[in-house]
C-alpha cells in the first residue's frame, strides 16, 4: 500500500442502537459464515495450512520437549498430556494426536474418498468426537470450504467456536512449524533422468501428430469438422494435441516426484501453487495462448522474424517445450512475455469493471432489511420480497447434505427401512431386549406398517421436490438431522453395539408427536 498521506480514522459508536449495530454486523466471528456461499469465508491459509498438512503425515513424530512447549499453544488445555503413540525405546506423539487436542469434543467428520473404510494411503477423513483417526487436513478440510471442520465448529458452537477453532490451529501449527521448518529450493524442481526421458517422448510423439496434421492440411486431405472450416479444424486438432503434450508430462511428472517434495506438499495442502505449476516448472511450460488463440502471425504470415515464412509448426506458433528448471530458448520467452502481459491487462481491466459493479450493488442494496413480518423492505418502506430470499431461510445456516433415500432403489430401501414382525430378520431376536415379545404382535405389526407407508410417501415428496436435480444425492437443508442424532448418542453415550430396549410403541407415537408439534412459520409467528 501507499502511504501518501493516507489516513486512518476512530469513530466511536454514540448511540445504543449504532454500539448494537457494530457489536453485531462488524464483530469478526460473526462473520465467519458467509450467507453469500453458504459456507465459511474465512479459513486457514499459508504457512499454517501447508503446516497442519505436513503435521497430519503418518511419518510425523514428535518428542517430549517439543509436545510440552507445543501443549501450552493449546486454546484451554486441561492439563492433561495424552498417551505417546510409541512409548519405548523413547516416548513420542503423533502429529494428528497434537492436532486432536485442538479440534473440539463435538466435532465428528467422515469425508471419505473412494470405497475403503481404512485407506492405505490416508486420503479421505475420519473425526469421532474430535480424535483425527484417519486422513490430512487439506485446503477443503480447514480452509474456507463449505462442510469442513471450521463449518461444523460453527454450526456446533458458534462463532466463538469457530474462532477458538481458528485460533488454536494456527498457534498449535506455526509453533511446531517454527521448530520443523519449511522451505522450497530447486531440488524440489528437479526430476529423474527416467521421467526427463519420458517427457520428451510425450512431447515428440505429440509433434509428430502435429507434423502429420500439418502434412494433411498443405495436402488439402483434412476433413472439416463440424461447424467449422479447415483452417479452424487444423488449429483445433493441432491445440488438442500440444494440451495433450502438456497434461501427459505434467501426470509424468507428478507420479515421479515423492510425498515429501516441498512443491508437492504445498500443492496437495492447498496452501500454494497447483500441479500445473509444478509441470511447468519441472517438465515444459506448453503452449502459450494470446486471444484464446496460439500466437498469431505478427509480422508478414510468420510470428517473429526468425522464422520462415507460413511456419505453422509448434515452436513457431508458441509452443513452449522446455521448463522453466531448463529456461526458455529467447523466441519461446518471447511468446510467453506476449501471454503474460494480456493476462496482466485483463486482471487490471477486470478489477477496475469488477470493482465498479461491486459499488452500484452496494448503493442499491444498502439500506434493504428483513422486517418483522418477514418482508424485505427498503428505507421508504417499500417491498422488495414478500419473503426474504423467496424461502425465508437464513442462508448462514443451510448445509449441503447428502440424502442417500433419492436415488436408492425400492428393494435397497426395503430392504434397510422396513421390519416385518410376522417374518423377522435372524438377528432381530438377539438384538432387541423385547425382540421375542414383539415377533407376531398385532399392535406393533400395525404401527411399523403406518410407519413404512409414511416413509415411502415422505421418499416420493421429496423426491417430487427434488426432481430438477433427478440423480443428484445432495440437497441443500437448513438442519444437520443426521448430525444431531449422532451429537444425541454421544451426549447420552448410545452405541451402535448395544442392544436397545425400546419398543416401537414407544418410539413411533412420540416421534409423530414431535412432527405435529413443527410449525411452518411463514412472516409472523403464531
Amino acid at each position: 500500500a501507499d502511504f501518501d498521506g493516507d489516513e486512518m480514522n476512530l469513530h466511536v459508536p454514540q448511540t445504543e442502537e449504532t454500539r448494537a449495530e457494530v457489536k453485531e454486523l462488524c464483530l469478526v466471528p460473526n462473520n465467519i459464515v458467509s450467507p453469500q456461499k453458504n459456507g465459511p469465508l474465512m479459513g486457514i491459509v499459508q504457512d499454517s495450512l501447508a503446516g497442519v498438512y505436513k503435521l497430519c503425515r503418518r511419518d510425523t513424530f514428535i518428542d517430549k520437549e517439543m509436545v510440552m512447549n507445543m501443549m501450552l499453544w493449546v486454546p484451554k488445555w486441561d492439563g492433561v498430556i495424552p498417551q505417546p503413540a510409541i512409548l519405548k525405546p523413547r516416548p513420542r506423539w503423533t502429529g494428528k494426536q497434537l492436532i486432536s487436542m485442538v479440534i473440539p469434543q463435538e466435532i465428528s467428520l467422515h469425508a471419505p474418498e473412494g470405497d475403503s473404510d481404512i485407506p492405505p494411503k490416508d486420503t479421505g477423513l475420519l473425526i469421532q468426537s474430535g480424535e483425527l483417526l484417519y486422513g490430512l487436513l487439506k485446503k477443503k478440510n480447514v480452509g474456507a470450504a463449505a462442510g469442513g471442520i471450521i463449518h461444523l465448529c460453527y454450526n456446533e458452537l458458534g462463532p466463538e467456536g469457530a474462532m477458538a477453532f481458528l485460533n488454536g490451529v494456527q498457534q498449535v501449527v506455526t509453533y511446531w512449524l517454527l521448530n520443523t521448518g519449511h522451505s522450497i529450493g530447486i531440488g524440489d524442481t528437479i526430476p529423474d533422468k527416467q521421467t526427463i526421458e519420458k517427457i520428451q517422448v510425450h512431447i515428440d510423439t505429440q509433434k509428430a501428430e502435429v507434423a502429420r496434421l500439418t502434412a494433411q492440411a498443405t495436402a488439402n486431405e483434412l476433413e472439416a469438422l463440424p461447424g467449422m472450416n479447415v483452417r479452424a479444424t487444423f488449429e483445433n486438432k493441432v491445440s488438442m494435441a500440444l494440451n495433450s503434450a502438456r497434461d501427459q508430462a505434467g501426470t509424468t511428472t507428478q507420479k515421479s516426484l515423492k510425498d515429501s517434495n516441498n512443491a508437492v506438499t504445498m500443492s496437495e495442502s492447498g496452501s500454494k501453487g497447483s500441479s500445473i505449476n509444478i509441470s511447468q516448472m519441472t517438465a515444459l511450460v506448453g503452449q502459450q495462448i494470446v486471444e484464446g488463440k496460439r500466437i498469431p502471425f505478427g509480422f508478414k504470415y510468420r510470428t517473429l522474424p526468425h522464422f520462415t515464412k507460413d511456419d505453422y509448426s509448434p515452436e513457431a506458433r508458441g509452443f513452449v517445450e522446455n521448463s522453466y528448471l531448463r529456461g526458455l530458448t529467447p523466441s519461446e520467452f518471447f511468446f510467453h512475455a506476449m501471454a503474460g502481459r494480456e493476462g496482466l491487462i485483463d486482471t487490471a481491466v477486470k478489477t477496475a469493471e469488477t470493482g465498479y459493479i461491486q459499488r452500484r450493488l452496494v448503493k442499491a442494496l444498502e439500506d434493504l432489511s428483513a422486517r418483522y413480518d418477514g418482508t424485505v423492505r427498503n428505507s421508504l418502506g417499500d417491498i422488495v420480497q414478500f419473503l426474504y430470499g423467496e424461502d425465508g431461510l437464513d442462508a448462514m445456516c443451510i448445509e449441503k447434505q447428502k440424502l442417500g433415500i433419492l436415488k436408492m432403489s425400492d428393494a435397497a430401501f426395503e430392504k434397510k427401512y422396513r421390519l416385518d414382525l410376522a417374518n423377522p430378520p435372524h438377528w432381530f431376536k438377539k438384538d432387541y431386549e423385547y425382540g421375542n415379545e414383539l415377533a407376531g404382535d398385532k399392535e406393533s405389526m400395525d404401527l411399523l406398517d403406518s410407519e413404512w407407508e409414511t416413509l415411502l410417501s415422505d421418499r416420493q415428496t421429496v423426491r417430487l421436490i427434488n426432481k430438477s436435480k433427478m440423480g443428484e444425492e445432495m440437497i441443500q437443508l437448513p438442519l444437520n438431522i443426521g448430525r444431531m442424532i449422532e451429537t444425541a448418542k454421544r451426549v447420552f453415550n448410545v452405541r451402535a453395539t448395544d442392544r436397545t430396549n425400546l419398543s416401537p410403541a414407544e418410539v413411533i407415537p412420540r416421534m409423530q408427536n414431535l412432527l405435529s408439534e413443527l410449525k411452518i412459520v411463514r412472516g409472523s409467528d403464531p
